[in-house]
């Protein structure tokens, strides 16, 4: 590991509990926290996760969360029905900048939240967390808040598969860490790389490109330490993460579109087929499946006249 990351893991890595609640809100002073859940099909569980914020987060006693949005991405269960009843405002997708027409991605999702929110400071939480605790909001909201030189927080946790601790997190071990280890050595010391939960600055997050599905994670982690470098990022520990475990043919597609989307940065004008063919077992044997890898990207939000426009106004 590279000395100056050594020296990050010190410096920008921190436990929940080293920022107490009333240190957080302390620190908030005038600054906007907008939370965000893209969400799909996720009924089970994100009436539990918007409760949680509200009831520990958004009282008069803690009013820490100033917004909380569910972005509904085109659910057919009761998803919308379920969020709104638990407190969240939704939002549909389809609903946002309708002059661009949305494609399907979790990261489509998180890059129009940033035309329907307001907040100074934007915190993305994934919607099929179980057992979920308020600890993953104000933990990655608190550095933002009480470090002016922090500008993008992700959380960090063990990842059980099942009965068995520590052996989530397949396609960060198997494709993103020995990605970021060979290419970007400064990001070797994220724990969770590929996590679902972190929260940012407004001013760096619409800054960025969005790659609009299963890169998004990996894409704003790398181009954030482009833009504001390593120092500003950091990591906080929220301790234990349970979520919906997706088969092995949706891991590979995830993998390629991650790799897609680090290919892209290491030379954009490289020619990569940006196909994956998989293969399923039927009567006549094995049948290959090809799909598409995401490849779009959303660009900055800063460079959309929409956007441009309603922050003017603001």
């Amino acid at each position: 590991m590279l000395e100056e990351v050594e020296r990050w893991l010190a410096r920008r890595s921190w436990s929940v509990a080293d920022r107490p609640l009333e240190r957080i809100l302390a620190a908030k002073r005038g600054t906007k926290v907008s939370v965000v859940l893209p969400a799909l099909n996720e009924e089970a569980t994100v009436g539990t996760i918007v409760s949680v914020i509200r009831r520990e987060l958004m009282t008069e006693a803690v009013p820490l969360v100033d917004e909380l949005v569910v972005v509904d991405s085109g659910s057919t269960d009761r998803t919308a029905q379920v969020a709104a009843a638990a407190g969240a405002r939704v939002v549909a997708r389809d609903a946002i900048l309708p002059r661009i027409p949305a494609l399907p991605g979790k990261g489509e999702v998180l890059w129009r939240s940033l035309m329907v929110t307001s907040g100074d400071v934007v915190c993305f939480v994934d919607a099929d967390l179980r057992d979920f605790s308020a600890d993953f909001v104000s933990g990655i909201v608190g550095p933002l808040l009480t470090d002016p030189d922090v500008d993008f927080v992700k959380a960090m946790y063990d990842r059980p598969l099942g009965d068995a601790p520590g052996q989530g997190g397949r396609v960060t071990e198997l494709v993103a860490r020995p990605l970021l280890n060979l290419h970007w050595p400064q990001l070797a010391g994220f724990v969770q790389p590929l996590g679902g939960e972190y929260a940012a600055r407004r001013s760096l997050l619409e800054q960025l490109p969005f790659p609009v599905g299963y890169g998004v994670e990996l894409g704003l982690l790398v181009d954030a330490l482009h833009t504001v470098g390593l120092d500003a990022l950091a990591q906080v520990d929220v301790g234990v993460r349970k979520h919906r475990h997706q088969d092995g043919q949706a891991l590979g597609r995830m993998a390629a579109a991650i790799y897609r989307t680090a290919q892209l940065r290491l030379s954009r004008g490289h020619l990569v087929r940006p196909r994956l063919t998989q293969f399923e077992r039927s009567e006549e044997g094995f049948t290959p499946r090809t799909y598409a890898v995401d490849t779009e990207e959303r660009p900055p939000m800063a460079e959309v006249a929409e956007y441009a426009e309603r922050r003017r106004v603001a």
